[in-house]
């Protein structure tokens, strides 16, 4: 956007879900770094996901990823959750960026960083899709560790969203500290399935 600024492109992942934390990335790609595959996460298979992760974290100028718990997302609401996410994310790179892209409409002014907020800027600009990827990786493997800690749940399998499968395993087993209270489920919902 500014080809003359350090910038670094932003994203989070998970925020949706009705369990596990919010997670965003942050990242400052080099000029002309070649990522053939490099696009917005929703639109690559896990594979792709992975592989390209190992190269984003290695070519990359800078790059962070951090989030937010559940009990966070319950105390602030989502979107102010995934906000501060992004904003801790851009908070440890070790490469001070001068503009942020912020994908989606929304973001909080912070400290003394110029940013843009791009509607699906993950699949316009690199450095968020980038990030859009370092995000939705981070996540998927923090959810799978949780998997292995609460296997009735199935998190290795839909990560937390709101699927028939997960819906039928709160019924089961009910809510978990990993849950986000405040999107819980009404019990008419839960019966549905």
């Amino acid at each position: 956007m500014h080809k003359d600024l350090i910038e670094a492109g932003c994203d989070e992942a998970g925020r949706g879900c009705l369990a596990g934390p919010v997670f965003a990335a942050a990242v400052i790609l080099p000029k002309g770094v070649r990522l053939p595959l490099l696009n917005d996460s929703k639109k690559l298979n896990e594979k792709t996901r992975d592989k390209l992760r190992l190269q984003i974290e290695q070519k990359a100028l800078a790059w962070a990823v951090e989030s937010c718990s559940e009990n966070e997302i319950d105390k602030i609401n989502i979107l102010n959750a995934s906000i501060l996410a992004m904003q801790r994310a851009v908070n440890n790179l070790t490469i001070k960026p001068q503009h942020l892209l912020i994908d989606g409409n929304r973001f909080k002014p912070f400290l003394d960083f110029n940013y843009t907020t791009i509607i699906k800027g993950d699949g316009i600009y690199r450095s968020i899709a980038a990030a859009s990827i370092l995000a939705k990786t981070h996540r998927d493997e923090y959810m799978k560790n949780l998997a292995l800690k609460h296997p009735n749940y199935g998190f290795e399998k839909h990560k937390g969203y709101g699927t028939a499968q997960h819906i039928k395993a709160i019924d089961e087993f009910g809510f978990g500290d990993f849950h986000r209270k405040s999107f819980s489920l009404k019990k008419n919902q839960l019966k549905l399935f």
